[in-house]
């Protein structure tokens, strides 16, 4: 039994450090990236999209994204919805094409995105905590059924804690390189 909740644990934890990685790798730090505006979400057709599912994304220069909708009609909301972001573009659209260029990154705007990056850090914590917090209250269950010794549940806990730290430092070990790469000038 213990088994399967610390690979449960493990699984659900590595889940939040590779959601951490796909939304800080969007993080530009001095060329234009898809993955900055790719799970932008997009309200469109009576339902909220990421921009992937509504429009082919492509890097024609080094400080430029280029967006095509796949329906000319979806313009309009995709624009909408970049202004509506926190990524501080202004959309340039021709009728087809959806071009974003992408300033200098200034010093202000590197702090600003290291804040961005310190609280996205933050929830993957967060998440990871949550994780433990779950597996424990299945450990306390177990043992108050009487599934579980007192002996296999402190050790459960120990694992699960380990578990947690490991974890945990992952996460910081990702969030400080990719502040390294942002304040890089």
């Amino acid at each position: 039994m213990i088994p399967e909740l610390m690979d449960d644990a493990q699984d659900r934890m590595a889940g939040a450090i590779a959601s951490l990685e796909s939304d800080v790798a969007g993080y530009r730090t001095g060329r234009a990236s898809p993955q900055l505006i790719e799970k932008l979400e997009v309200e469109m057709y009576g339902q909220v999209m990421h921009l992937i599912q509504l429009a082919v994304i492509s890097v024609p220069e080094p400080q430029q994204l280029a967006i095509r909708p796949y329906d000319a009609s979806s313009i309009s909301a995709i624009e909408r919805a970049i202004l509506k972001s926190n990524l501080g573009l202004t959309p340039n659209n021709d009728g087809k094409i959806i071009r974003l260029n992408l300033p200098r990154l200034t010093e202000e705007r590197r702090r600003d995105l290291t804040k961005l990056l310190s609280r996205r850090v933050e929830d993957a914590k967060v998440a990871v905590r949550n994780v433990r917090r779950d597996i424990l209250g299945d450990l306390r269950d177990y043992r108050n059924e009487s599934l579980i010794t007192e002996d296999d549940y402190f050790r459960g806990q120990d694992k699960l804690q380990e578990l947690t730290d490991k974890y945990v430092s992952e996460i910081d070990v990702l969030g400080s390189q990719k502040v390294k790469e942002i304040m890089e000038v």
